[in-house]
């Protein structure tokens, strides 16, 4: 996932006037949080360093409460928490979840 390309050249307020930005954005953060809930509790447990529930619960809230997201938030986690959480958590899955 590749928030931090998303964002290049961008600024917050391009959230509210860019629909395919805000949608990405929220898609990707989503995608993140479902991966999140999807990880064994032993990998929970293994890596205590990731908000494994933060990723759920924002997620949920991103996904019932659409109408009510705030994008100054969803702004900050895409800039400066999903890009260094991403390598990590792919690391992470990768063994989980073999092709």
């Amino acid at each position: 996932m590749q928030t931090k390309s998303f964002l290049q050249g961008r600024k917050p307020s391009d959230l509210e006037t860019d629909a395919q930005l805000r949608l990405a954005l929220l898609r990707a953060l989503e995608v993140l949080g479902e991966a999140a809930s999807r990880v064994s509790q032993e990998t929970h447990a293994a890596y205590p360093q990731i908000p494994w529930q933060r990723l759920v619960s924002t997620r949920n809230r991103l996904i019932h409460a659409y109408f009510d997201i705030d994008l100054e938030i969803v702004w900050t986690t895409a800039k400066h928490s999903a890009p260094e959480l991403v390598p990590t958590l792919e690391a992470i899955l990768e063994p989980e979840n073999p092709e």
